[in-house]
């Protein structure tokens, strides 16, 4: 009530303090309330005052939720606990007084937003905190092997590569390939075209750049500081995308691991992976490796944390293709989170891994619903109240 009284320029600057997450929960209380936090002004302040905190979210059966634990507490010895909660709601406005919730396929992060496929193949960027959203058109139709990646220039301009798989070409035509030389392909081998699509102009337009089958699904990769990241196929190399350049690049990976998947560290600032080593037949070692980049050079870097040592069979099945993670410290230990369906009759999805212990939880709330749903995504999320960029 005391709100209603002061200055908006004075509600805005104290607002701008408050967390994101905190803020959202002020969307359904009132008209006002909903108004003023997607206005442009608390936008821009929030940005540059609020403090920037992580949270993990969960895809489950083409919906996202937020997902609690009290892991900062478990090296005081305390039993792990999580929970999957917070239904954040896609919706679809379909009229000045009607609007349906929309089942997500692929989620893609990127400083705030979400970039999301939706179970029909469309395309729509949203904020989970502010509710905004904007819905993608194609520049002719969607495809169902069409992959989707979101980033952020130097400039804080928002951009979305796509990569399009093209069947029996009419054509011959020069490939470039990112960790070599270009080669020649001919008319009935398979490839990849890459389109931006630009914010401001709300349209797409072409990179002029074709590669061949070693670069696999970039829905897969990670955004960090402007770049996207994702394995080629044959885990030999981290293909890139520079965002600001709009150039394709590569770096070299650690040798001898087989790498699983990538992720962030809770700031979002370096790149994480996922990797096993297997040194005998029946047992893998568990690394998590954490990147940085020279400023001067702009060389890659790998330092590695080993997590867990002798894997058996029966946790072999939760590191191997399709699983998700994050991973942060807790008194100079790495706590790793994991997120995987080792099998399709299994309901807990979400696993911890402590002083090189693989703790299985019965975790709360959400669940994968019946045998045959996909298999869940993992990912940490940084709140904000950033507007997605409108076109002319």
């Amino acid at each position: 009530m005391m709100f209603n009284y002061l200055p908006e320029d004075l509600v805005v600057e104290i607002l701008s303090r408050v967390p994101a997450v905190s803020l959202a929960r002020l969307r359904s209380t009132s008209k006002k309330w909903n108004a003023l936090i997607k206005d442009g002004r608390l936008a821009k302040k929030h940005s540059a005052n609020a403090p920037r905190h992580s949270m993990a979210l969960v895809l489950i059966d083409h919906m996202v939720y937020s997902v609690r634990s009290n892991l900062p507490e478990i090296h005081n010895n305390v039993a792990p606990f999580v929970s999957v909660t917070c239904h954040f709601s896609l919706k679809e406005r379909l009229s000045k007084h009607f609007s349906t919730e929309v089942d997500i396929r692929d989620v893609f992060h990127c400083d705030g937003l979400l970039l999301c496929t939706t179970k029909d193949y469309r395309l729509v960027v949203w904020n989970p905190c502010s509710g905004e959203t904007r819905w993608i058109q194609p520049r002719d139709s969607y495809k169902k092997d069409d992959c989707y990646a979101l980033g952020r220039s130097s400039c804080n301009k928002y951009k979305i590569l796509r990569q399009e798989l093209l069947i029996n070409p009419s054509q011959e035509s020069y490939v470039y390939n990112i960790v070599g030389e270009d080669f020649l392909i001919n008319n009935n081998q398979e490839r990849y075209e890459y389109e931006i699509y630009d914010f401001t102009s709300n349209s797409w337009r072409g990179v002029g750049v074709t590669t061949g089958l070693f670069n696999p699904n970039i829905t897969t990769g990670m955004s960090v500081n402007g770049i996207i990241y994702w394995f080629d196929i044959t885990e030999q190399f981290l293909l890139s995308f520079d965002f600001s350049t709009e150039r394709f690049g590569s770096e070299s990976l650690p040798e001898d691991d087989s790498h699983l998947a990538l992720s962030v560290t809770r700031q979002g600032k370096q790149l994480c992976m996922l990797s096993t080593h297997s040194s005998y037949v029946t047992e893998t070692n568990v690394n998590l490796w954490i990147a940085t980049k020279s400023e001067n050079t702009g060389a890659m870097s790998w330092r590695k944390f080993p997590i867990l040592h002798g894997v058996g069979l029966r946790y072999r099945y939760h590191f191997r293709e399709g699983v998700s993670f994050f991973a942060y410290q807790v008194k100079e230990k790495i706590v790793l989170v994991s997120c995987h369906r080792p099998n399709r009759y299994s309901k807990n999805i979400i696993h911890i891994v402590k002083h090189g212990k693989f703790i299985e939880l019965d975790h709360h709330g959400a669940k994968p619903t019946h045998e045959w749903s996909p298999i869940p995504l993992l990912l940490l999320y940084v709140p904000s109240l950033v507007q997605i960029q409108h076109g002319i």
